[in-house]
């Protein structure tokens, strides 16, 4: 699955987003790269708010751990080199070792480490529930001080939440994913369509479509996560944006707001919205038609747009014809078009039992806001942090989806995320059920409200 926590991993390479998250930040075969950066040089240098130890704070070593071997994300890799070079520069008395594993690799030492006991002084987590064993194991530091303090106001909204348990943060996200639905401009063209603003609206466009033989929307069901965007969207539309997070924060999912998503979503498929067999198509399977003209829309995250800006191997030609638009509104319903499905990649986190947490805390608040200054011009990654885009020189598409983050009212998180293993699966089963007519709406409810009480 690559999505959210692949965030990731490509924007201009992917794009504004990370993820995965169900997540995945692009993997690479690369094992473990281990590297001192330790440059002392230029002693007197300051940057931003790395703070100035020169010459006065005691000598400490910082091991951080990251995820981006060179090679497979060379970009990234290098960013986060220049990042550290700088923070050493501006406070001699702090070297920063790294250790770089691919994504898996990663995950396996960071259960190894953390049950020994020996963790990094800074490393990166994904949210929500790949975070819950280290938080009640007591394994990171709250960060919430760095958020009252220079990053405060700096991030997009909805994307620390990922991180927070029972009041308190404890990771600081470096990455953005957001779910657009992408269309065939001259698809839309031909047929005298424009984007639709509401959900009636969209319903006329794909019963156009259908009646000119045009597939409406590519869906890869098989993977089931892709469907899950439409049944988000159809919720947040119908019920607002904290209905679905007090779902599964509350363990409770009959809200009549849920249901009514769930019957919308049928009559999508009902109306032949999506494509033949979607259910039987992988996203790549699904994404390849709308690359080859074959769906005029297409539902996927910001890691997809140098596909349609950037690319090299991709014919500008395609590249023009591609847009994007907010899923639309529903009438009555309590949702923003402002609203969107999404969420964070990769977040920083601080040992709690590092030897230096203060100083730790310092790099990763440094780091957060020089990773966000550079990472859509550099890398081709959509921080989680706010964008000034008038200080950045990006294809018009980059620069309209960072405007949209910066104005975003809501990033809900990726459902299969958010949930514990147990009710993530069920919904990634029934999602995938409710949109083959295997299930009927209320048995979906139901299912899901099941696996959320099982608290699993």
């Amino acid at each position: 699955m690559k999505r959210h926590y692949v965030m990731t991993s490509t924007l201009l390479a992917a794009v504004l987003l990370v993820a995965t998250a169900c997540g995945n930040t692009n993997n690479s075969n690369s094992g473990s790269q281990s590297n001192t950066s330790g440059n002392n040089a230029n002693a007197n240098a300051t940057s931003g708010n790395a703070g100035s130890n020169a010459g006065t704070g005691e000598k400490m070593t910082l091991k951080m751990m990251h995820l981006w071997p060179d090679g497979s994300n060379s970009a990234q890799n290098k960013m986060v080199s220049e990042i550290i070079k700088e923070y050493e520069e501006a406070n001699p008395n702090v070297t920063i070792t790294t250790e770089v594993l691919e994504t898996e690799q990663y995950k396996n030492k960071l259960k190894i480490l953390s049950a020994s006991n020996d963790m990094p002084d800074v490393g990166f987590t994904w949210a929500a529930g790949f975070m819950d064993p280290y938080v009640n194991g007591n394994k990171f530091a709250p960060l919430d001080d760095l958020l009252q303090g220079d990053l405060k106001d700096k991030f997009v909204a909805g994307t620390t939440e990922a991180y927070a348990f029972n009041g308190k943060t404890y990771a600081l996200p470096v990455e953005l994913n957001i779910v657009p639905v992408y269309y065939n401009k001259d698809i839309f063209a031909k047929y005298k369509l424009t984007p639709p603003q509401t959900l009636d609206d969209l319903k006329k466009i794909i019963q156009t479509l259908n009646d000119n033989k045009v597939t409406p929307i590519t869906l890869g069901g098989k993977d089931a996560w892709p469907a899950s965007f439409w049944y988000m969207y159809m919720a947040d539309r119908i019920g607002g944006a904290d209905l679905l997070d007090k779902a599964v924060a509350g363990n409770d999912f009959t809200d009549p707001a849920l249901l009514e998503a769930a019957k919308q979503a049928q009559e999508l498929v009902d109306m032949n919205a999506f494509v033949k067999g979607a259910n039987g198509l992988s996203n790549e399977e699904a994404k390849a038609l709308f690359m080859n003209e074959q769906a005029a829309m297409y539902a996927m995250g910001t890691w997809e747009v140098p596909n349609y800006t950037t690319a090299a191997d991709i014919p500008q030609a395609f590249k023009d014809k591609i847009g994007y638009f907010k899923f639309p509104t529903v009438a009555g319903g309590k949702g923003s078009v402002d609203d969107w499905v999404g969420g964070p990649g990769v977040g920083l986190f601080v040992s709690q039992n590092s030897k230096h947490v203060e100083e730790a805390k310092k790099f990763v608040s440094f780091f957060v806001q020089k990773w966000g200054e550079h990472s859509v011009t550099d890398a081709g990654v959509i921080p989680a942090t706010k964008v000034d885009t008038s200080t950045v020189k990006l294809p018009q598409m980059f620069i309209d989806l960072l405007n949209e983050l910066n104005k975003a009212s809501k990033v809900t998180l990726y459902l299969d995320t958010q949930m514990k293993p147990g009710a993530s699966a069920t919904h990634i089963n029934m999602v995938q059920a409710l949109f083959g007519k295997a299930v009927t709406p209320e048995e979906f409810i139901k299912k899901q409200d099941d696996a959320l009480k099982a608290g699993k």
